[in-house]
């Protein structure tokens, strides 16, 4: 079947599905493959479940009806039906990319732009060759500018991504030592994520860079872009970071200093769509992070810096660096192990030990297998999560701050359920 006539379906019935247990009536359900599974079986159940259609490529699970639409290959289909939505609506679509702080930076300019326009934005961390082509479908006539989130664990994710969602803009938050199974060093990453501003080179697009950044001021000196950050500083505050930009004040509820640049390319992404300042400073401060990034936490006499979503070296080793700054109590860190490193995996987990080792910290404590090899005069070590729980002992946190954080496999959100 020809994108065009399958197009034509998902106007009349404009809900897609991955999988039979969101199945919502009158939806289209794609049976993607991977490596370990095959939904094309469940094409049968998700028609009983109320789909319209069936998108398959497995003629074992195909039936000679007018539900089943049979394709080469149903990933494929999916893409090329999100793009072929995405140029049909023809707006303006931000993409953004980086190591560090996609999420947050999505979700303020989102905050942000929502205040003129109806956005639509990256549901979670929707952000690979599946998720990516998923949020495309998920705008609608209505919608006025599209936010794009777009991850990479390997060369050329990026690229492709692109050429799906034809971004207008893009913006990339940095560049950090990431997935380096598959980029190999620090220099990989650059030129992995630098794919974003290969795009819009060759498209004629617009480029959001920021003016911190040494790298990307220098990588985009001969495209077209937009520098952010510039007229803004960061207030020292106890807590939550606050911005201040020309003459206005953002009080934010951000913790951590590396928020600041993620709160700065909101201001000017949204400055840069003529937002006024006042809806700016609204949208920014009424966004309270709740998805295990940043959140601050009170138990009892414990405060807790949750920042367990996601890790790597560099945000390690920024979340150390901020968390220096609390002073007046008692300073407990649980780390996690670091995941998809490949050949760094050790130097890289003893380097942020050390680091910590070397921070004024009361208590260092680390949790998994790589972190259990490390070594340290003043870490306690836990080669399993269950192992540390069986301990866990919450009279220990009492009157201290606790920094929590490691990669999204350790799952360290559940030491708050602890307390």
């Amino acid at each position: 079947m020809k994108i065009a006539h399958l197009y034509q379906k998902f106007i009349e019935q404009p809900f897609i599905a991955t999988d039979t247990r969101k199945i919502t009536p009158n939806s289209i359900f794609f049976a993607l493959k991977g490596e370990n599974f095959d939904a094309n079986q469940f094409a049968e159940e998700a028609l009983n479940k109320g789909a319209n259609y069936v998108i398959v490529d497995n003629k074992d699970y195909y039936k000679n009806s007018s539900q089943y639409i049979f394709v080469d290959n149903v990933l494929t289909c999916l893409q090329d039906l999100a793009r072929y939505h995405r140029e049909k609506l023809g707006i303006p679509i931000l993409a953004l990319t980086g190591s560090n702080g996609k999420t947050t930076t999505k979700e303020l300019i989102n905050v942000a732009l929502s205040k003129k326009f109806k956005t639509s934005a990256t549901k979670g961390n929707l952000n690979n060759h599946i998720g990516v082509p998923l949020t495309l479908l998920s705008m609608t006539s209505d919608t006025e500018i599209g936010i794009v989130e777009m991850g990479a664990n390997h060369f050329g994710e990026i690229a492709m991504l692109c050429e799906i969602a034809q971004p207008n803009y893009g913006y990339i938050t940095n560049f950090g030592k990431a997935h380096l199974e598959g980029f190999g060093n620090i220099n990989g990453v650059i030129k992995a994520k630098s794919e974003l501003y290969d795009f819009l080179k060759k498209t004629d697009g617009i480029a959001f860079i920021n003016s911190f950044d040494s790298i990307q001021m220098e990588k985009t000196i001969n495209q077209k872009r937009v520098v952010l950050g510039e007229n803004s500083h960061e207030i020292t505050s106890d807590s939550f970071v606050k911005v201040k930009f020309k003459d206005t004040t953002i009080q934010s509820h951000l913790i951590g200093s590396y928020n600041f640049y993620n709160i700065t390319a909101a201001i000017g992404i949204a400055q840069y769509f003529k937002v006024p300042m006042t809806d700016i400073k609204l949208g920014i401060e009424e966004f309270i992070p709740n998805n295990k990034r940043s959140q601050l936490l009170i138990k009892g006499t414990t405060t807790i810096i949750l920042d367990a979503y996601n890790a790597n070296p560099t945000s390690m080793q920024a979340a150390l660096d901020n968390f220096k700054k609390n002073s007046g109590t008692r300073k407990i860190a649980i780390l996690g192990d670091m995941f998809e490193l490949g050949e760094n995996t050790k130097n890289e987990h003893q380097y942020i030990a050390d680091l910590a080792e070397n921070s004024d910290l009361d208590t260092l404590i680390l949790i998994g297998e790589n972190f259990f090899k490390v070594r340290s005069k003043k870490a306690i070590k836990f080669k399993e999560y269950s192992l540390f729980a069986n301990t866990f002992n919450k009279n220990n946190y009492k009157n201290a701050i606790l920094l929590i954080k490691g990669s999204r496999g350790m799952a360290l959100e559940r030491i708050v359920e602890l307390f």
